[in-house]
């Protein structure tokens, strides 16, 4: 049996990635969902997969240390997948304290709780060792990597340096900054996802694409970003919850993975 930690999974996405997970498994699974339940998350979105026997959902913040090693003492988890963050630009700009905290400090306490419980002493050389199949998946987004002009011809890669552009950004690079350094420090079995927008069920109505259905809808003038001619790429939330399975069953420890 695999056993899951899934954070923030009343949220948008995690949920989306929770109900994904339930289905692609019929038995042979555990998922312990840790969601602090802010405005971005609707218990509601998820009461069917609570109710279900392989789900325990517990109230809690990623950055309390007590409750997350707990979590990990009372169940011998396999996969952490970190979806737990605070999203929105313009919330960021408003207030970039509260995103300094859930999404920098609520990481490191996350990996430091995961390195505790899967740590099995050094090697002959002095290397840690962690148990065998544990891994750690950061849930990021492609805003760490900034913008293309219209006219370039190039596409972020792996390889594209960091350019964030806004507290949300900026807390999501350094987040990720975090997992290759317990990777590279400390051996975490780690790995990273950088995914562009995501739109689906479950959305929040603060979002780009239905706030425009909702101002459309309350015949109130649809939103325009500059002059009209910004690119944005979008994929659908269950074909995001799809490569972060592939990523979390196939992928390689320390690599970073574009989703798109």
């Amino acid at each position: 049996m695999k056993r899951y930690l899934v954070t923030g999974a009343a949220g948008f996405i995690g949920a989306n990635f929770l109900k994904y997970l339930l289905k692609k498994y019929e038995e042979d699974i555990y998922v312990v969902v840790l969601d602090k339940l802010t405005y971005a998350g609707n218990l509601g979105t998820i009461k069917d997969e609570i109710a279900d026997s392989r789900v325990r959902f517990v109230k809690g913040d990623i950055r309390n240390a007590e409750l997350v090693a707990n979590i990990f003492a009372e169940t011998d988890i396999d996969y952490v997948v970190n979806f737990a963050a605070e999203s929105h630009v313009d919330r960021s700009i408003a207030n970039p304290q509260l995103f300094l905290e859930t999404n920098i400090l609520g990481t490191q306490n996350m990996l430091d709780c995961a390195r505790k419980a899967w740590y099995r002493g050094k090697d002959s050389e002095g290397k840690p060792l962690y148990a065998e199949g544990k891994k750690f998946l950061q849930v990021s987004t492609d805003e760490v990597y900034g913008d293309l002009a219209l006219d370039d011809p190039a596409r972020f890669t792996e390889e594209t340096p960091y350019r964030p552009s806004s507290p949300y950004s900026s807390t999501k690079a350094s987040s990720d900054l975090l997992v290759r350094a317990w990777h590279r420090t400390f051996g975490v079995r780690a790995t990273i996802s950088n995914c562009s927008n995501n739109y689906g069920p479950y959305q929040h109505v603060e979002k780009f694409i239905p706030r425009q259905v909702t101002n459309l809808i309350d015949g109130v003038r649809p939103r325009l970003y500059g002059d009209g001619r910004n690119v944005r790429d979008w994929i659908h939330a269950e074909d995001h919850s799809s490569a972060v399975w592939e990523i979390l069953t196939r992928g390689r420890i320390g690599e970073t993975y574009l989703i798109g």
